[in-house]
């Protein structure tokens, strides 16, 4: 797999996780991982961001609302990745205010689901599926792009942080780094349905460390 020559965003991957690799106790279910101080720092990374991607795999198990609550300042849009166009109208990522939340689908989706989520506030974009049924990433991103975003933040779920790495799509890294194991979900081992081990194996550049509270933050860009 590999990059896209349009023009997209600068893309921060982030996500918190367990000395082990794990970022949850179990595939589809939430797990507080991040102490006081780093969660700030996420937030304060939130609000550095147009957008906040995730895949429709977090909203449903997680319901989130991708807001910045312990930083100041503006709650980045919310994208979820979505190609069935299952997220509930009612999710938390529609409030507050008018968000208008982008929905990635793909091309023939359920247009009474579309229906749905407009009326709910959603601004919805259908891409053309690849092979797997879901739009491809550079294609959401160059999208994305033309809808104004230039700086997108994408915490998870796993899938998509291993897609991101995968297809050499992120231009920075920022792991929040617990002290704890929890024999849970890693991200890339075994790799995801569709990646090949390989495809991430990368090294990081420009390596930095931090500690906050209990927790360590890991940044650098990634490099092949």
């Amino acid at each position: 797999m590999s990059g896209s020559g349009g023009a997209r965003p600068r893309v921060t991957l982030t996500w918190a996780q367990g000395f082990d690799g794990s970022i949850a106790s179990a595939p589809g279910t939430r797990t507080a991982i991040s102490g006081p101080e780093s969660l700030a720092m996420t937030h304060r990374l939130r609000a550095a961001h147009d957008a906040i991607l995730v895949g429709v795999g977090t909203v449903l198990a997680d319901d989130p609302s991708l807001t910045v609550r312990f930083a100041e300042g503006a709650h980045p849009r919310p994208v979820v990745l979505d190609a069935r166009l299952r997220a509930p109208p009612s999710a938390r990522l529609f409030g507050p205010g008018d968000r208008s939340p982008i929905i990635v689908g793909a091309a023939g989706a359920d247009p009474g689901r579309r229906a749905a989520l407009e009326a709910a506030g959603a601004r919805v974009l259908l891409l053309e599926p690849g092979p797997d049924g879901r739009p491809p990433l550079p294609a959401v991103l160059e999208a994305l792009f033309a809808e104004g975003v230039r700086r997108l933040m994408a915490e998870g779920g796993a899938a998509v942080l291993a897609a991101f790495v995968a297809e050499a799509l992120a231009d920075e890294l920022v792991v929040t780094i617990a002290p704890r194991a929890l024999a849970g979900l890693n991200p890339f081992h075994p790799a995801p349905a569709g990646i090949r081990a390989s495809e991430l194996a990368c090294a990081l550049a420009d390596v930095r460390w931090e500690r906050l509270g209990d927790d360590m933050i890991l940044s650098g860009r990634p490099a092949r």
